[in-house]
């Protein structure tokens, strides 16, 4: 089906997601920082990426806009373990997402919601490269 890469710091996270998403018949790659995700990116030719925002080193902010330089339209599913905001914290699931993230998952999160944003993406994904005359390798973000 797909092959993705998640970026996590949490080797849990991690192989949770993997095993979820090779269940479903997807190629999964891991990486446990912004800077080997990035290395592993740029090697590989993957339709979904997964990023966790707060990591040490490269951030998934920074991971996700030198995603974007080098193919612009990857879709890009965030994760955050960080509880939700409050009246005055900010939302930085939606922060991502405004800056260009198909999706967003507040961990921890349910197994068929997992399933299901990969299943959403991936149809965005196949819709708008089927709606852009860019390279078909990649998808705008939706908000």
């Amino acid at each position: 089906m797909a092959n993705i890469l998640i970026v996590d710091d949490d080797s849990a996270v991690q192989t949770t997601i993997r095993l979820l998403l090779e269940r479903a018949g997807h190629a999964v790659v891991t990486a446990s920082d912004g800077h080997n995700g990035l290395e592993l990116f740029e090697a590989g030719d993957f339709d979904l990426l997964f990023l966790d925002i707060f990591m040490p080193g490269m951030d998934g902010f920074e991971t996700m806009r030198k995603v974007h330089q080098q193919k612009p339209l990857t879709p890009i599913i965030v994760i955050s373990g960080r509880p939700m905001p409050s009246d005055s914290g900010p939302d930085f699931l939606n922060m991502a997402v405004k800056l260009g993230a198909i999706s967003s998952l507040q961990k921890p999160f349910k197994p068929a919601e997992l399933v299901a944003a990969v299943a959403r993406s991936l149809d965005l994904a196949e819709q708008r490269s089927k709606a852009s005359p860019s390279d078909g390798n990649s998808i705008a973000s939706c908000h």
